[in-house]
């Protein structure tokens, strides 16, 4: 009985994997904060990549998502040449997250950062006599208040499957941003962690933790709801050395390392008299090759099956 139980937790926990949806998280966008942001911490930060990497540690712990490693993503993100600016533009997110091979791709924009009220108030952040802390000058006390934005696109037609804000206040009020300051100095600007304890001790901190989980809480909502992206893959045999074959797909079009793909060889097309559209082809079965390294626009493995398997051989899931 306690064998039969395991096995079924085992059973149970695979298919639980396979349900998970599996997404990218695009750098959010943070043009319309970007003013208040460096007079909190005294100069320009990249405050949409802290929230997007926050965000990526709140969907990997609520279990619901299967998410793309950050350096995949950056890497990718580098080959095609993309900018700030493309951040939360649903077309070119749609074709990072194509070529991920991912369900959806979450991009989002930052829409409040900063003090509840209309004090003005301007500061820096930095180590002073070792100290961590948020400075500036306030007329009187306010709590920080951050909210976010975050769609998830369909990869195939850039279509907006959901929209999700989320809003966090800081629970305590304080002439400066930083509320409550820690020790540890040495944090200049160019050096922020949004996802340090430093960080999170402040009141903007607390605020955009708040504000970033409550964003997760309504994507882990909509998981169940996104199509799942099917995958389909013909490409050509590139180059056949006995049984080892290199292949012309790799990660782009959804091959992963362990995956057994069909290979036959291309016969007979027929095609439609009126328009010349290939109806059929008459192809027939050779073996299979068993994927054992892939990069992005290539891939190799090991083929079994009939003899004579030659460069130019279809290959399909």
């Amino acid at each position: 009985m306690r064998k039969l139980i395991v096995v079924s937790a085992l059973l149970a926990s695979v298919a639980f994997a396979q349900d998970k949806k599996r997404v990218a998280v695009m750098n959010f966008d943070y043009g319309t904060v970007r003013t208040s942001a460096a007079q909190i911490f005294g100069s320009d930060q990249d405050v949409g990549k802290g929230i997007a990497d926050m965000l990526v540690d709140r969907l990997v712990n609520g279990g619901k998502y299967s998410v793309i490693e950050r350096k995949a993503l950056d890497k990718l993100i580098a080959e095609q040449n993309f900018s700030n600016s493309d951040r939360a533009d649903p077309s070119s997110a749609a074709k990072i997250g194509k070529l991920l091979g991912v369900d959806a791709i979450i991009v989002g924009s930052i829409t409040q950062f900063g003090r509840d009220d209309k004090s003005k108030g301007a500061g820096g952040l930095g180590a002073a006599a070792g100290k961590f802390g948020i400075g500036g000058i306030g007329t009187k006390e306010g709590k920080a208040v951050v909210q976010i934005t975050a769609r998830l696109i369909n990869v195939e037609t850039g279509e907006i499957l959901a929209s999700v804000a989320g809003k966090g206040e800081s629970k305590r009020s304080g002439v400066n941003l930083g509320g409550a300051g820690g020790g540890g100095g040495g944090v200049g600007g160019g050096g922020l962690s949004m996802q340090s304890s430093n960080f999170g001790a402040t009141i903007i901190g607390e605020a955009t933790n708040a504000a970033v989980t409550d964003c997760a809480t309504g994507l882990d909502e909509k998981a169940a709801s996104l199509p799942t992206r099917v995958v389909v893959i013909d490409g050509l045999v590139a180059d056949v050395d006995g049984s080892h074959l290199i292949l012309n797909v790799g990660k782009n079009a959804g091959v992963k390392v362990g995956d057994t793909l069909k290979i036959s060889r291309i016969g007979r097309e027929i095609k439609d008299p009126a328009t010349g559209a290939v109806l059929r082809r008459t192809d027939s079965d050779l073996g299979t090759v068993t994927i054992t390294q892939v990069d992005a626009g290539s891939s190799e493995g090991t083929y079994d099956g009939q003899p004579g398997v030659k460069v130019g051989d279809r290959v399909k899931q």
